[in-house]
């Protein structure tokens, strides 16, 4: 027997498992630090929510139950090697067919665990999936690459209350969300307030979700689906239940305001509505809606009240300082280094061009792609892109109204609109 050769190849052993571990540490912390953007953090193991809390309470007997069978059989195991080592036992082993009583608990055991975590696992799924009377119903239509949000038992002229990528919800009041998908498969999750399901064409799954803490969270899709899937983001805030009044009161009774005359925002707002025909420029009101006017489109987000969200391009950009979309300082998040004013006005300009996939139009008179045939974009100058932006910004819920004020951003040390 050649010992030493035995114990070089233990050695190398050893240490290809403590880079194994090392690389595995690496690679998770990774992945953790994908969950973060701007010190905003996701968990699932978030308490504020019912729904996570039953997850917890579910998990703690399975978890329980792998830390007794783990440490009940590395103790037979480390027993076993040391009672029966080989340099204590040199005579042959004595032979014996089989142990029955052996086998019967061996058998048995598992069944009983396994049933046992059945039992948890099935009430854990009644008391989530079981609708409450009480629920609030939001509808989430996940597209590419954004998600709309609508409220369907508050109806206004043309429809009922809609937001885009931008989810407001009460707080200690179940929710309950209906998600769908007009293209391709894409996936509802934002962890802080319960589960995640699929968003299909064709299908609608409901479930509820809920919290009891007043704050901003993160959701993602969680489904890969195409070019700005990484892209696709979205913002819930919940509200205690007098601000969430104050805020659907006031989005079901908003008309847009009247640009004054001669006002850039007037500019804009005939943009808007009308286009450049003499440029090939198509109007905006073709593919978004804004309460109060003649503004109707279903294919793009809503922007009824644009000015008091603080998300563009379904969370690429945000606007979190007093000045919003006027800020001209880039913020440290910003992916392509644009300040919220600057990010506003690419948006409009070339859409596809900082986000991969969009299906807006351009207004650079370049090229872009829909359903893989190329189009030619309309063409408007940087005034005028500038006058649609002013018109965008005029788009406001009143003050009282505005459910980003004062709302702290899970996570972060920063709160999501102004005091």
């Amino acid at each position: 027997m050649n010992t030493n050769q035995d114990t070089t190849r233990g050695a190398e052993r050893r240490r290809a498992v403590t880079w194994r571990v090392i690389a595995g540490a690496f690679i998770g912390a990774l992945l953790l630090s994908g969950c973060a953007r701007d010190g905003q953090f996701i968990s699932i193991g978030d308490q504020a929510s019912g729904y996570n809390r039953e997850i917890l309470q579910m998990s703690l007997w399975p978890l329980a139950l792998s830390i007794l069978i783990f440490l009940g059989v590395s103790g037979a195991l480390f027993y076993t090697v040391n009672r029966f080592r080989e340099d204590r036992h040199d005579a042959a082993p004595q032979q014996f067919h089989g142990n029955n009583r052996l086998e019967v608990v061996l058998v048995l055991v598992p069944i009983v665990i396994v049933l046992g975590l059945s039992v948890l696992a099935v009430r854990s799924l009644v008391r989530l999936n079981t609708a409450s009377a009480q629920a609030l119903s939001v509808e989430a239509v996940g597209r590419q690459f954004w998600w709309q949000f609508s409220y369907p038992t508050s109806k206004v002229a043309g429809g009922v209350v809609t937001n885009g990528n931008e989810m407001v919800m009460p707080t200690k009041q179940r929710v309950s969300v209906t998600t769908s998908s007009l293209d391709v498969v894409h996936g509802f999750w934002a962890p802080n307030i319960g589960g995640q399901r699929a968003s299909i064409p064709g299908s609608n799954k409901t479930w509820e979700v809920d919290t009891d803490r007043q704050a901003v969270y993160q959701g993602n899709c969680s489904q890969l689906c195409g070019a700005s899937h990484s892209n696709m983001r979205y913002k819930v805030i919940a509200l205690d239940q007098d601000r969430w009044t104050a805020f659907i009161n006031a989005a079901t009774a908003y008309t847009a305001p009247t640009p004054e005359p001669g006002s850039a925002a007037e500019r804009g707002y005939t943009l808007f509505t009308q286009g450049k025909a003499s440029t090939g420029a198509v109007a905006c009101s073709a593919c978004h809606r804004v309460q109060g006017t003649s503004a109707g489109g279903q294919s793009g987000p809503d922007l009824s009240f644009f000015g008091t969200r603080r998300t563009l391009g379904a969370g690429m950009w945000e606007a979190m300082t007093p000045r919003q979309w006027e800020e001209t300082e880039v913020q440290p998040h910003s992916p392509l280094k644009f300040s919220p004013a600057a990010a506003l006005h690419a948006w409009i300009k070339h859409s596809p061009v900082v986000k991969p996939g969009s299906l807006m139009p351009r207004y650079d008179g370049g090229e872009y792609k829909i359903n893989g045939k190329v189009q030619k974009g309309g063409l408007l100058t940087d005034a005028e892109i500038d006058d649609i932006a002013a018109y965008l910004r005029t788009l406001k819920l009143p003050e009282e109204a505005d459910y980003w004020r004062g709302i702290p951003v899970s996570g972060s040390t920063t709160a999501g609109g102004n005091p």
